[in-house]
């Protein structure tokens, strides 16, 4: 069985936050630019370059919120929702709760 030393599980920890942190920084980058490019629609005035305009915002928005759920899915497809222990501690928990009323049915 393999052990890993302390600092292997420093180095893989440091390595998860610093991917969390680069997800959010885009993230956030995104959310700027979807403000900007929704204020570009509202201000965008008829004209003869409206159509071309308006497929080159379409098609930022689309690839860009085609990446930023890959890059997503990539952060975080690691992390479950319901890990090991939280399936141990509502195990504990179910337990102890059936055992109260077990009480209260013998007193």
């Amino acid at each position: 069985m393999k052990t890993i030393s302390k600092q292997e599980k420093y180095l893989k920890t440091q390595r998860i936050l610093r991917r969390t942190r680069l997800f959010y920084i885009h993230l956030a980058g995104y959310i700027l630019v979807v403000g900007l490019i929704s204020l570009n629609f509202y201000i965008l005035e008829e004209g003869p370059y409206k159509s071309t305009i308006t497929a080159l915002n379409l098609s930022i928005l689309g690839t860009w919120t085609v990446f930023i759920i890959i890059h997503g899915i990539d952060v975080y497809r690691r992390r479950s929702l319901f890990k090991k222990t939280w399936e141990d501690k509502k195990i504990d928990e179910f337990i102890d709760k059936e055992s109260k009323i077990e009480i209260k049915l013998w007193k």
